[in-house]
């Protein structure tokens, strides 16, 4: 992990780092790269003179032994212009900068980008953006590779200068909340990397167990007899064609300082450690991506151990729903009806919608708690994939005030969740001749369908669905990897709810 800090000190303090600042497009001068070309006689301004920097968006210039300066290195990065520069462009400078330090050996950077305004965005927000993305960007997973060789990747430490000095103390507290979330994404993603070998049932039960030692924290882990005498039906359908067992473990932290009386935020992750599509079968290409499918279940599992490590003043449970969908002589089939936890049934038209029934029988064990809200996280459909792509994860509530907060979240934390109706028009294409629903209602509005199906689980209390089926992993031929996401959007909800 990259180590983070914050300072208002001079930069003759720093002499052993890289001095990062930045030049608009109208060669205006930064405060600190002011300073710089004070210090060195106009050497920076000779340069802009000669046309050697023209402070387009993300080009640099990499300078070295500038005159009268102790610092040996020093990258100037172009802004753009200045009344355009935004957070996007702040984003990107960031991401282009660890690039940067990927390709030289840069061991510490001293960065002056926070001197930069940006309209409705503090410092606690930059410092976050900024260790996410350097995080996001140095993230490498070798844990199964021999003889491994990787870029340069000397970069260990990065301290944001904050010109004013009262701020420092909000500052260290995004250093705080961001070391936690980073490290959290890290953990989903390891989790999502895992190969499906490996990261099975069990394993995600052993994850699990190491919170039992935790403060204020309960683990209880519901195994396949539980479920069977409780009536997960249709939980229990899913695995039936794998060697492990379906299991459910939860998480319960009690942060509240009122008392474990205090309704409970519920967070519910999809967690199929494996999906063949059961005996309607998916295709071969790309079927290895399949180990992904437990990626709403590592999310739950990153964002409980956040809000235990920043000690969140918040009652949360943690449920993964972790099975696989294998396929066997006792696998369940197209055809068959379950009695769901629920007293509902369902008509299976296609085991590959098995998220779903897994997600609907959790749904309805989440009731006993009586939450406040409910969410619930899962790479759900390929039709969110098509209608939404791999930038917005889809959203559905039964809730408006709970869809506005975590749209609210998406947009503070760049992790972006996009608003898709549940109308009563789409709940007529579950209907059953032989059961109360089908698990599928065809191929128009396949994302919007299957929120409907688990809003039938949901009436009871405040719910949202999040479909990450197109965020959860980036899926390029030489660059397979899990993202991390909603990580990021589910704790600063949690943060949000904490300052409520």
């Amino acid at each position: 992990m990259i180590k983070f800090s914050v300072t208002s000190g001079h930069l003759e303090l720093y002499p052993n780092s890289c001095i990062i600042t930045g030049i608009f497009e109208e060669l205006n001068l930064f405060p600190s790269t002011k300073k710089i070309d004070d210090i060195s006689k106009g050497y920076i301004s000779s340069l802009l003179r000669r046309g050697a920097l023209h402070g387009k968006v993300t080009q640099t210039l990499l300078l070295y032994d500038v005159p009268h300066l102790h610092n040996r290195q020093i990258l100037l990065v172009g802004c753009g212009k200045q009344s355009d520069f935004d957070e996007n462009c702040y984003r990107k400078l960031i991401r282009k900068i660890t690039i940067l330090c990927k390709e030289i050996p840069i061991i510490r950077i001293l960065l002056f980008l926070s001197e930069l305004n940006i309209k409705g965005y503090d410092n606690y927000w930059k410092i976050r953006q900024t260790m996410e993305i350097v995080n996001e960007e140095l993230y490498v997973f070798n844990k199964f590779k021999n003889n491994i060789t990787t870029l340069n990747q000397s970069l260990n430490e990065i301290v944001l200068h904050i010109p004013n000095e009262n701020e420092l103390g909000d500052c260290k507290k995004s250093i705080r909340d961001g070391l936690s979330i980073v490290h959290g994404i890290k953990i989903a993603k390891d989790l999502g990397n895992m190969p499906p070998n490996f990261c099975t049932p069990d394993y995600l039960v052993n994850q699990v167990n190491k919170l039992s030692n935790c403060d204020n924290v309960t683990i209880n882990i519901i195994n396949a007899l539980e479920m069977k005498q409780l009536g997960m039906n249709a939980y229990l359908a899913v695995g039936k064609g794998s060697n492990y067992a379906p299991t459910m473990p939860i998480i319960k932290y009690r942060g509240n300082p009122k008392g474990s009386n205090v309704p409970p935020i519920v967070l519910i992750g999809k967690g199929l450690t494996f999906d063949s599509g059961g005996i309607s079968i998916k295709e071969s290409n790309k079927m290895d991506e399949m180990k992904y499918d437990m990626c709403g279940a590592a999310a739950v599992y990153a964002i409980m151990r956040i809000a235990i490590e920043l000690n969140l003043p918040l009652n949360i449970i943690g449920i993964l729903a972790v099975c696989e969908n294998m396929i066997s002589h006792t696998s369940f089939r197209p055809g068959d009806i379950l009695t769901t936890l629920s007293g509902k049934t369902v008509e299976v038209l296609n085991t590959d919608a098995e998220g779903r029934l897994v997600l609907c029988d959790a749904l309805t064990y989440a009731e006993r708690y009586k939450p406040d809200v409910v969410i619930d996280i899962a790479t759900l459909t390929g039709a969110c994939v098509i209608a939404l792509g791999h930038h917005f994860s889809g959203l559905m509530s039964n809730n408006k005030n709970l869809a506005d907060e975590l749209i609210l979240a998406g947009q503070q934390s760049k992790d972006y969740v996009w608003k898709l109706p549940l109308d009563e028009v789409f709940q007529k294409q579950l209907k059953s001749t032989c059961a109360d629903m089908t698990n599928v209602g065809g191929r128009s509005g396949g994302a919007i369908t299957a929120g409907c199906f688990l809003q039938q689980f949901a009436y009871k209390y405040r719910w949202a669905h999040l479909d990450i089926a197109g965020t959860a992993w980036i899926s390029d031929y030489c660059d397979k990897s899990a993202t991390g996401r909603p990580v990021a959007l589910l704790s600063q909800y949690l943060i949000n709810r904490s300052s409520y």
